[in-house]
């Protein structure tokens, strides 16, 4: 009696294990959307956005245009008052926004694409390489990092191109760091063997398999970005290395700081907005934490 050969397990598509779950995506969102904070978060930005980005539709106005007597009150000419030169602050605040937003977006974005790569390389390939990567990190890390923003500023003149381009240079260290440890947790898992095993690049492991698993945390880690680059662009043009011909938060900020005692609106009300965006940005960053953390999914 002939002996029939054992079944040979029939291998799933190559790249079948990465691809997440539409339930998985389904549950994050239901999570999301359940959490008080993050959707107040979520409401509050899109109020910013929006009126940042149509308002000086709208207004058809000059920042920089005097608008009225120096430091008057809000009131029915200036609905939030006028700034030490006469500006109408209401009006700074809403071109200022669009700088504010912009720089904050544009360094989070190069922060996070510095600091993936550097990570993804470091945790996935070890050996010297991790070592030296991290070596470098760490020198970046121990850096005064604004001392070393407005070094960079100032070598390069003020302008929001080099202000975007010095926050990302020395805040990407803590991403690298954390794109390194999920691929040092992820490099071992069967779906990435199995895309070895299959003659798959190191290029396509790296960023078709293994980066679309490690992209939770990274996610989260994107818009606390953005908040502290806002804060970031405030800082520097509170110092003065603003780009003076463009209306930003942090620059009426700045210029208006010598009379915050005669003239608070014009500090207050524009700090008041990066304490909101930012807040809103944080808001939704802990929600998407939540959401996309397992644990609080199975919690929810």
């Amino acid at each position: 009696m002939s002996q029939v050969p054992p079944a040979v397990p029939i291998a799933a598509p190559a790249g079948a294990a990465t691809r997440p779950p539409a339930r998985q995506s389904y549950e994050a969102l239901r999570v999301f959307a359940r959490n008080p904070s993050a959707v107040a978060g979520v409401l509050l930005l899109a109020a910013i956005l929006a009126v940042t980005i149509f308002g000086p539709m709208a207004m058809e106005a000059d920042p920089f245009e005097i608008a009225g007597a120096p430091m008057s009150p809000p009131g029915a000419d200036a609905l939030l008052g006028t700034d030490y030169l006469g500006r109408d602050v209401l009006t700074g605040m809403v071109y200022g926004g669009r700088a504010t937003l912009l720089v904050g977006v544009v360094a989070a974005v190069l922060s996070m694409a510095i600091g993936l790569t550097v990570g993804a390389l470091a945790g996935y390939y070890g050996g010297w390489v991790d070592e030296t990567l991290m070596r470098i990190t760490e020198f970046f890390q121990v850096l005064p990092t604004l001392l070393f923003a407005m070094v960079l500023v100032t070598l390069f003149s003020p302008s929001l191109a080099t202000i975007a381009v010095a926050i990302g240079v020395v805040s990407w260290t803590g991403t690298a760091r954390l794109a390194r440890g999920e691929f040092l947790r992820l490099k071992r898992r069967e779906y990435v063997l199995a895309e070895r095993v299959i003659g798959a690049g190191d290029a396509r492991i790296i960023w078709r398999v293994i980066l679309p698993n490690a992209l939770a945390p990274l996610i989260v880690s994107a818009t606390l970005a953005i908040g502290m680059a806002i804060l970031f662009e405030a800082g520097l043009s509170f110092l003065g290395l603003g780009d003076p011909n463009i209306m930003s938060w942090g620059l009426m900020i700045g210029s208006n700081r010598p009379y915050i005692l005669t003239a608070w609106w014009a500090v207050t009300l524009p700090g008041a907005a990066i304490f909101l965006t930012v807040l809103a940005v944080s808001l939704i960053g802990d929600g998407l934490n939540d959401a996309l953390n397992p644990n609080s999914r199975g919690r929810s």
